[in-house]
């Protein structure tokens, strides 16, 4: 009951996903607190083993959109070389930094980033600069500081990556196919974080490694994935602003909830 309970999330999640186009960790991340709450889950394990299973999601969800946007010949491989190295000793950085906080901040920092969301759903348009990328050592210490923020907030880190590159004159259907492949190094080293740590003292739920709850885990990459395409082909059909509006309140709304509870 506990599997389907989380495929049925995971289809959510999904859909949400392709429908208003972002990361599905922005999506999962939110919808597991609440589901861990509703579960009796100790609330100081709850932020970090949802966080922990939407990266370990992603290891395996990213595939799908890394093979899709290859085929189109959408990624800067160049790129995803470069920054891979820093990326992952970024991520693997943030998620023991994640580990280390309260519960608590935790959650205020993941609904400032939600706030931050939803402004850039509400407000920013995509542009492609006319500036140089940084050399070889300003590039890594970028995607350093992505993979670290990413691995805080559990998310792939296309919101932050694909502004990123668009700034530096990366073709915008360019620098989101390089996003997705830079999520799959985010979520593996994250992942290994989350998955690694001591939880030895803690009430964690049964069937859960490290951070990561094993049934929502497998619910969500079952259920997500084929979702979030039929989102993205009901999107296709949708008024895209109406849509981008939508969403965005929603993450404002939900943002500002986890920021006031724990202030």
């Amino acid at each position: 009951m506990e599997y389907l309970f989380y495929t049925g999330l995971g289809a959510i999640a999904g859909l949400i996903s392709g429908l208003f186009g972002v990361g599905g960790g922005a999506v999962i991340v939110p919808m597991l607190i609440f589901a861990f709450a509703a579960q009796g889950i100790n609330t100081e394990v709850a932020t970090h083993l949802a966080i922990g299973t939407s990266l370990a999601t992603i290891c395996f969800t990213s595939l799908s959109s890394i093979y899709t946007h290859h085929q189109k010949k959408a990624i800067r491989w160049d790129l995803v070389k470069t920054m891979t190295p820093a990326i992952m000793f970024g991520s693997w950085l943030g998620g023991i930094i994640a580990i280390s906080l309260q519960a608590g901040l935790l959650q205020i920092l993941f609904g400032s980033f939600m706030v931050a969301v939803a402004l850039q759903l509400l407000f920013y348009t995509p542009a492609v600069g006319i500036r140089s990328l940084p050399g070889a050592i300003g590039t890594s210490v970028a995607g350093g500081a992505i993979g670290g923020l990413s691995a805080l907030f559990g998310i792939g880190g296309g919101t932050l990556s694909t502004p990123f590159l668009s700034f530096y004159g990366v073709k915008i259907h360019r620098a989101v196919g390089t996003a997705a492949a830079i999520g799959f190094p985010i979520a593996v080293a994250a992942t290994y974080a989350y998955v690694a740590a001591d939880v030895g003292d803690l009430m964690m739920p049964n069937a859960s490694v490290g951070y990561v709850f094993v049934p929502a885990w497998l619910g969500i990459i079952v259920a997500s994935i084929p979702f979030a395409r039929l989102g993205a082909k009901i999107a296709h059909r949708s008024n895209e602003k109406v849509l981008r509006i939508a969403f965005g309140c929603m993450m404002m709304i939900l943002g500002t909830r986890f920021i006031w509870i724990n202030l």
